[in-house]
C-alpha cells in the first residue's frame, strides 16, 4: 500500500503551504525534523517535504502527483481565484482532467476519473 510521497523541494516553505492551502493537507512537523510531513484530511497517501540537496534540478522528476476531485472545473477555478492556474480542461474517456506544476515544477493533475461512471470496468 503507498503511504507516502517524498518531495525534493529547493523553497520547502513555499512547497507546504501550496498543498496545504490547495489541497487541503495539514502539517506536522518536528522541532528537530528537517522533513515536513503534510497530511490528508480524507485520507490517501500522504506528502513528506524535503529540503532538496544543491544539484537537485527542479522538475526534473518522472512523477506526476494525481488529486481525485469530482468537479475539476470548479476545482480549479477556484484555484486560479488563488493563484494557481491549471491548464486546459481535458477530456479523457468518461472524466475531464487539468495539470499544472507545484513551486518546484513537480507534476500534478487533478482528475475526475475515480468519479466516472464504472459500469463498463471489469476486472483484468
Amino acid at each position: 500500500m503507498l503511504n507516502k510521497i517524498v518531495l525534493y523541494a529547493q523553497d520547502v516553505e513555499k512547497t507546504v503551504d501550496f498543498y496545504k492551502r490547495h489541497f487541503g493537507f495539514y502539517e506536522l512537523k518536528e522541532d528537530d525534523d528537517k522533513a515536513v510531513s503534510l497530511i490528508g484530511l480524507d485520507g490517501g497517501a500522504s506528502l513528506m517535504v524535503r529540503q532538496a540537496g544543491k544539484g537537485q534540478q527542479a522538475g526534473q522528476s518522472t512523477v506526476r502527483l494525481v488529486f481525485d476531485v469530482e468537479d475539476v472545473g470548479a476545482f480549479c477555478a477556484k484555484c486560479a481565484s488563488e493563484g494557481l492556474r491549471f491548464g486546459a480542461l481535458q477530456q479523457a474517456d468518461g472524466y475531464v482532467f487539468a495539470n499544472a506544476k507545484d513551486p518546484c515544477k513537480n507534476s500534478l493533475s487533478v482528475s475526475g476519473r475515480a468519479f466516472r461512471a464504472c459500469q463498463n470496468l471489469r476486472p483484468a
